[in-house]
């Protein structure tokens, strides 16, 4: 169908890159809606690892046209240094857009990100320092930087100067100093050069797409718990990572989206602070982080783990609407004697079955477990789902009946080969 939608569906780290690479194959445009050079999608293809933060996944498909939406949140020098690496191995980029609506990560939010984050102590966010927030509030505040601003020096020049008058009580406080901005202008009119045959108005690129009948593939970043709105607050993204995020981060109508694929690991990882119901201190839980190789594409901070959280992965499916979902990592779980998969939470005398309201609640729950058995073999060799394990089947089974949706991809390794695509889905919902 014309308008495909790939969001996370945790706390990030699920392996969007992997299937939105699978699922670009047969797509015409990829288009990424929302985040920043925060987040990373890492893509195992004939052997070879690419690892990409700002630049979309199906990059690699240079017959395809990559946009960089109005949503996202644009670091300069990351970005010509991601383009930079690609072509260094063969890959030209040139078939990627740029909406020029985008704004720009600016020197001052990296410089204010890193300082606030140290002035929170005990109670920092964990934040990845790469500026991002910084950003999206001078984008709410209507003092950021866009990307066509590149294209007017003397509107750019007024702008920076209005930014950096609005943040010198923050730059004095933090004790950073004041900020030239002819200097801060002159240096990202150094990239307007190289950044200008890119711009294009990613509105009109992407509906033109979808009026002629082409697919087109929308990405999103970071998780569905990771939302600003609806994540676990304040231990969250500055960007909305559901699924309704692409309309808005592109630039299209709700009705152009046919379906949301929501990507899931079979356990539960996150990176950063925040609540965890179901992380694991044990020796399982450092299994599976050497085994699943849980360290962050971006920060290279090693992720927690802990066993699936079935009543987050309903919330996320419910708030993303999501049609199919992606189960990863399947192969991780090989092994186990036993799985558990948290199907409800008790925080004090309570016993909730939906994701709660109040961030103390979940703050202070615990998980209640169902046990399922788990299995010895060593699935990576498996190419279909009869080719997978009783007791991995009823696994993934299981997954589909208690989120009430269908299960269409499942990987059993981190190759792009490695995973299984079911003719027929697995649980309800309509096919692909």
């Amino acid at each position: 169908m014309p308008g495909t939608v790939v969001v996370g569906a945790q706390w990030g780290d699920e392996g969007k890159g992997k299937i939105t690479d699978l699922l670009a194959e047969k797509a015409d445009v990829v288009a990424r809606f929302q985040g920043g050079n925060n987040a990373g999608h890492t893509i195992v293809r004939d052997g070879e690892e690419f690892k990409l933060h700002l630049i979309p996944s199906g990059i690699l498909y240079e017959a395809k046209t990559c946009v960089i939406g109005n949503g996202v949140v644009i670091d300069p020098h990351i970005l010509f240094g991601e383009l930079e690496a690609l072509r260094a191995r063969g890959i030209g980029g040139d078939n990627l857009r740029i909406s020029g609506n985008a704004h720009l990560i600016m020197p001052y939010h990296l410089l204010l990100d890193g300082a606030n984050e140290q002035q929170l102590g005990k109670f920092k966010i964990g934040t990845t320092g790469r500026g991002i927030g910084p950003c999206y509030v001078d984008k709410y505040t209507r003092i950021g930087i866009r990307v066509q601003d590149l294209l007017d020096e003397k509107i750019l020049r007024r702008k920076i100067k209005t930014a950096l008058q609005e943040k010198y009580f923050l730059l004095q406080r933090y004790d950073i100093g004041v900020l030239d901005p002819d200097q801060v202008a002159d240096e990202l009119l150094s990239f307007r050069e190289r950044m200008e045959p890119f711009i294009c108005d990613a509105s009109l690129l992407v509906n033109t797409a979808l009026d002629q009948g082409k697919h087109v593939l929308f990405e999103g970043v970071q998780g569905a718990l990771l939302d600003i709105d609806f994540g676990t607050y304040p231990f969250v993204t500055s960007s909305n990572p559901i699924s309704g995020a692409a309309c808005t981060g592109i630039g299209v109508g709700p009705t152009r989206i046919d379906h949301v694929i929501g990507v899931a690991k079979t356990y539960t990882t996150r990176v950063g602070e925040g609540p965890f119901p179901t992380e694991l201190f044990d020796e399982t839980g450092v299994a599976m982080c050497e085994v699943g190789q849980e360290f962050g594409t971006t920060t290279g901070r090693q992720r927690r783990c802990g066993w699936l959280d079935l009543v987050a992965l309903r919330y996320a499916v419910r708030l993303s609407g999501v049609t199919h979902l992606a189960l990863t990592k399947l192969d991780v779980l090989s092994g186990l004697p036993t799985l558990k998969a948290c199907t409800r939470y008790k925080a004090g005398r309570k016993v909730l079955d939906e994701f709660p309201l109040r961030q103390t609640d979940f703050h202070h729950a615990k998980p209640i477990y169902e046990e399922l058995p788990g299995w010895t073999e060593d699935i990576r060799e498996c190419e279909a789902w009869q080719d997978l394990p009783q007791a991995a089947r009823d696994y993934v089974q299981y997954i589909a009946e208690f989120t009430k949706t269908r299960v269409k991809f499942i990987a059993v390794g981190p190759g792009r080969d490695e995973t299984i695509v079911l003719p027929r889905s697995i649980g309800r919902g309509g096919a692909l």
